[in-house]
């Protein structure tokens, strides 16, 4: 599909990640030290930000494991650094907790080769979203998590809207409270990190709270419908020597079994669970 270049954005010199800020005025006369304390002092505010906003993600959490409970997905799509970040966390998410590829999605503004390289245009372009959402197979049942730091990247908004037609339940993650996201969605998670160190560059500050964010909506997520056990990846799979290792401490502990018991389960089945099933019917 054509990019489009056209839209207008009238609230961009409003929005708040646009904003200078006053403590960074001088950041290019600063020492190297100097510098980098600054950004660590800014950084600080982004746990506070994101404590504003516990009850949108918790209601977040909840929805998106109802969803999967139900034979429902999860879709995250963005632009820039914000659809990176959507399609980091989903990526994550199969070797992490075990579940299929198309459970958790990532969609990014000008597809995969924008994850490594910028294709300038995508974001402004709300029919390329709304494009993107169908052809993904997005349906009813589905979570589509829109992604913005400003809040009103056209992609963005464009695929919201038509994640709704589908019957899917939009949700948003923004920097900007108040934003043009807002209306589109049933949830809106909006930690205001203020102006970033070097004006507009999102990535920073607003990169650090949309990751922040997504680590609680796909973990919660996945707690909720039963890919942990206590504290521990029950579903992680061996698919290295890191991961096996893991595998067999993993069920040492649940199961209460030597390593080399656990080792020999491990390799056998190559599933914690099974694993499990086998000990548990030999006691």
């Amino acid at each position: 599909m054509k990019h489009d270049n056209t839209t207008l954005r009238p609230d961009l010199g409003t929005l708040k990640t646009e904003g200078r800020n006053p403590n960074t005025l001088h950041i290019d006369q600063m020492s190297t030290l100097e510098m980098v304390t600054v950004m660590n002092d800014e950084n600080r505010v982004v746990e506070d930000a994101i404590a504003t906003q516990l009850p949108e993600i918790a209601a977040a959490v909840d929805i998106i494991a109802s969803a999967l409970n139900t034979g429902g997905h999860l879709i995250y799509i963005g632009a820039g650094t914000s659809g990176r970040l959507g399609v980091v966390d989903a990526s994550e998410c199969p070797p992490t907790f075990g579940v299929d590829y198309d459970l958790v999605r990532g969609i990014m503004a000008g597809g995969e080769g924008a994850m490594f390289r910028a294709v300038e245009g995508a974001e402004d372009n709300e029919a390329l979203g709304a494009h993107d959402i169908e052809a993904d197979g997005v349906t009813a049942g589905d979570v589509v998590v829109g992604l913005s730091a400003s809040g009103g990247a056209p992609y963005v908004l464009g695929a919201l809207k038509r994640a709704r037609e589908l019957g899917a339940t939009p949700l948003g993650i923004t920097c900007n409270p108040d934003s043009r996201m807002h209306p589109l969605c049933d949830v809106t998670i909006a930690p205001y990190v203020g102006p970033e160190v070097i004006t507009g560059s999102s990535r920073l500050k607003a990169g650090t709270a949309q990751k922040l964010v997504l680590n609680m909506l796909s973990t919660g997520a996945m707690i909720k419908t039963g890919k942990v056990v206590g504290n521990l990846m029950v579903n992680v799979r061996p698919t290295n020597v890191k991961l096996r290792d893991r595998c067999i401490r993993i069920l040492m502990e649940l199961g209460s079994c030597d390593r080399a018991t656990a080792e020999a389960l491990i390799d056998k089945h190559g599933d914690i669970r099974k694993s499990l099933t086998e000990l548990e019917a030999g006691k």
